[in-house]
């Protein structure tokens, strides 16, 4: 009984390693495509969102035009890195401090959390095998050797 549920597990281990690379970068293009798109939003009419970033989005310490270049920036950049695995747990970064802005000083709702957790587990595990991230790593590392 005992080395037939270790079996089991075993396998399911297996089965979640092999998977593991392809959740990570599911995960990565999910997210990616949240904030692409709202920076696409955000940069087609420009104007629209300094309006938005004075009368709206009231953030904390930067001027209304600093933090509409900042979120557009960071919206339209860290997507295509975290698209392509470059640099994900620096890039992940900036983009939750935007989703924390976001709960707590303008609209609370449920999704952000959801969008920290996606975040988090890129911070967490890395961007996993396809990604720019894990071909610099293994290169180091046959170089070291």
């Amino acid at each position: 009984m005992i080395s037939c549920c270790t079996n089991i597990y075993g396998l399911y281990v297996k089965i979640t390693k092999y998977l593991q690379p392809f959740m990570l970068l599911l995960v990565r293009l999910w997210i990616a495509r949240i904030f692409f798109l709202s920076g696409l939003t955000k940069i087609q009419n420009f104007d629209s969102t300094l309006i938005l970033f004075t009368e709206e989005y009231k953030v904390p310490i930067l001027s209304p035009y600093l933090s509409a270049v900042s979120a557009t920036t960071f919206e339209l950049l860290c997507p295509v890195l975290l698209i392509i695995g470059f640099a994900s747990r620096l890039t992940v970064l900036p983009l939750l401090a935007m989703t924390a802005v976001i709960q707590f000083t303008y609209d609370q709702n449920i999704q952000h959390y959801y969008w920290a957790m996606l975040l988090g587990i890129i911070l967490v595990f890395g961007a996993g095998k396809f990604s720019i991230d894990h071909y610099i790593c293994c290169h180091f590392k046959n170089n070291k050797n």
